[in-house]
C-alpha cells in the first residue's frame, strides 16, 4: 500500500483534510526539476489543523473526491 505525505492547506469541510502534495523530478532531456502539486481530499478522524505534515493511504471511497485516510499527523504547528 502506497503512503502520501503532504501539508494539509484546507480544513473548512467537517472530517476533511485539502491535503497538499509536492513531488519532483527531473526532465529527461533539459535536466531541470519539475515540481508536481497536486491537492487531495482525505478523511480526517484525528483532527488535522492547517499547516499540519500528515501521512495519509488510499481507502474506500467516502465520498465522490474522497478515496484517502489519513493515519498520521507527523508534526503540527503546537509540537
Amino acid at each position: 500500500m502506497k503512503t502520501f505525505t503532504g501539508k494539509v492547506v484546507g480544513k473548512k469541510m467537517t472530517k476533511t483534510a485539502v491535503v497538499e502534495v509536492k513531488t519532483s523530478r527531473t526532465h529527461p532531456l533539459y535536466h531541470k526539476k519539475l515540481l508536481k502539486v497536486r491537492k487531495y481530499h482525505v478523511h480526517d478522524e484525528l483532527e488535522a489543523k492547517v499547516d499540519d505534515q500528515v501521512r495519509f493511504v488510499p481507502s474506500r471511497p467516502y465520498s465522490k473526491t474522497k478515496k484517502w485516510r489519513l493515519i498520521e499527523i507527523l508534526k503540527g504547528k503546537n509540537s
